[in-house]
């Protein structure tokens, strides 16, 4: 019986997961896709996510994860008007596949067991321990998946936007926002050094965005409608070489993603008795789904939580959400001000 498993490899589980390695606790891993996964992302760490990188791992963004141009310069976001509005500040740019594959390694060399292509189809409270159904390769087994059980004290879901033992926990259905983005070779006239991020309702039904990864153009919607997609993208094409002089030569590919559509209030839900959510899960995102700093951080406190006060479930909760109000408050804050910004998001104000 493990101490606690934990249900997704992204920077939330595995973060949380070296913790309480680290402190000697039984970890358990699970990831349903196989490791190195594939996520779509920006891939843009802001300062933030550095000085946390730093404080839980003891050392820097390694070279290997990172992709042309390294240095990002910030945010520069133009609101529905056509105003811009610059945010500077230091940040890399990564891949995340190769990001969150250096975080796994990290959680399996502090001592959690990692299990990945394998899905976590549902758990169940049984009195001070929660029962989790896995369907999979247990790393024991050499012929083929099985489903199986495991049994821990915890269970932390860190799954994201797909949030599947979440769902079935809690019996909602959570809202989408579906991202579609292209990678082009090809030129333009913006500053690779930066992230753009556009408002107009013209152009999406959330956010439009722009950035460079390795000399390819990426170039993305996001839709509350999935069978709009195709409109907008042409339309933020248009846009692009409209103002910026953007040619593109090929388009190299595409893909698809979920993100969480937060809502006014920018409600966060700490779990269900011995089942504990952080990341995007628990609600946890910030604007212009920027994610990956407040999953590092809410999986660490999360597990911190746990590890601090292990046999008393309900001082796990209070010092959970005590040490993520400040965090709470600051995504309000900024889900506020990107209202301020743009009518597209005038319900955050």
């Amino acid at each position: 019986m493990y101490d606690v498993i934990i249900v997704g490899a992204g920077p939330a589980g595995s973060t949380a997961a070296k913790l309480l390695a680290e402190k000697g606790f039984g970890v358990l891993l699970i990831e349903k896709f196989k490791i190195p996964r594939y996520k779509s992302c920006s891939g843009i760490l802001i300062k933030k996510t550095l000085m946390l990188i730093d404080r839980y791992f003891g050392e820097s963004v390694p070279e290997s994860v990172m992709c042309e141009p390294v240095e990002n310069k910030g945010m520069i976001f133009t609101n529905d008007k056509g105003k811009e509005y610059r945010f500077e500040q230091e940040g890399r740019n990564i891949w995340r596949s190769s990001f969150d594959y250096w975080l796994v390694r990290k959680a399996e060399e502090s001592g959690a067991v990692v299990r990945d292509d394998t899905i976590a189809v549902s758990c169940e409270e049984k009195g001070n321990f929660v029962s989790v159904r896995l369907h999979g390769k247990k790393a024991d087994i050499k012929s083929g998946t099985q489903t199986y059980t495991e049994e821990a004290r915890y269970l932390l879901d860190c799954e994201g936007v797909a949030c599947v033992l979440k769902q079935k926990i809690m019996k909602t259905v959570p809202a989408y926002i579906t991202t579609y983005q292209t990678f082009q070779a090809g030129t333009i006239d913006l500053d690779p050094h930066y992230f753009y991020a556009y408002l107009q309702p013209e152009l999406s039904e959330y956010d439009a965005w722009f950035n460079v990864k390795d000399d390819l153009l990426v170039l993305g919607v996001a839709v509350k409608d999935t069978g709009k997609i195709r409109h907008f993208y042409n339309e933020f094409l248009g846009y692009m070489k409209r103002y910026h002089n953007l040619k593109i030569e090929e388009q190299i590919k595409s893909e698809k993603w979920l993100m969480p559509r937060i809502r006014p209030g920018c409600q966060i839900d700490y779990g269900v008795r011995h089942v504990f959510f952080a990341g995007e899960t628990a609600g946890f995102l910030n604007p212009m789904g920027e994610g990956i700093s407040a999953a590092m951080e809410s999986g660490y406190q999360a597990a911190c939580a746990i590890a601090d006060h292990f046999d008393y479930l309900d001082q796990v909760y209070a010092a959970y959400g005590q040490s993520t109000e400040n965090m709470r408050s600051y995504m309000q804050r900024q889900w506020s001000l990107t209202g301020e910004m743009a009518e597209t998001f005038q319900e955050m104000k």
